[in-house]
């Protein structure tokens, strides 16, 4: 035989494997993920704690009117007006879900299958803008719907993205002339 394979021949490769070490790193491992799952849930209960003051949401009156806009998309959370990453979390507004929503002239009724639905009372409605990003959900330039309304002493801003992205501009739009005729009605 050659020297080459005479060589190949004897290298043997380690003992594979100390069970007892890997199987204690693996559950090491699974109770430090437990551990921060733990912590980031106590941390999204404390931050619900902390936001208590706010009021129980509206909900929608019995004959809203007739829809001049609708829409079918997702809701993706609300903030503090201005403050993008200041997720708000009480009252089920920290849940993102699916939503339909519905502008009439009394107000604007969000509909979120599998969690809590609430209204926008026209009054309560300050502006509504397209954004980039919200409360960690960043997409493109324009891509969100962000609707600023107040709700108690507080301004919030939600962000929707509906299934059909062309839909925003108008939502802006209608949105923005209603709150405007709103307020020129109320300075009278």
């Amino acid at each position: 035989m050659t020297p080459v394979i005479l060589l190949a021949a004897e290298q043997k490769s380690a003992d594979v494997t100390d069970w007892a070490a890997r199987v204690g790193w693996v559950v090491g491992l699974g109770l430090f993920v437990a551990l921060v799952y733990w912590l980031m849930r106590e941390g999204w209960k404390w931050r619900g704690t902390l936001q208590g003051d706010l009021p129980e949401l509206p909900a929608s009156p019995e004959a809203p009117g007739e829809a001049r806009l609708t829409m079918s998309g997702r809701y993706h959370g609300s903030t503090t007006a201005g403050q993008w990453l200041d997720r708000i979390v009480a009252r089920g507004l920290g849940t993102r879900s699916r939503a339909e929503l519905t502008l009439t002239d009394a107000g604007l009724d969000v509909v979120r299958p599998g969690a809590d639905d609430f209204f926008v009372p026209t009054a309560a409605l300050r502006g509504a803008r397209l954004d980039k990003g919200i409360a960690g959900k960043v997409l493109t330039e324009g891509g969100l719907l962000v609707v600023t309304w107040a709700h108690g002493d507080k301004l919030i801003d939600s962000g929707f993205r509906s299934d059909h992205a062309a839909e925003h501009r108008e939502w802006v739009d209608i949105l923005n002339d209603m709150i405007e005729k709103t307020e020129t009605e109320g300075a009278r």
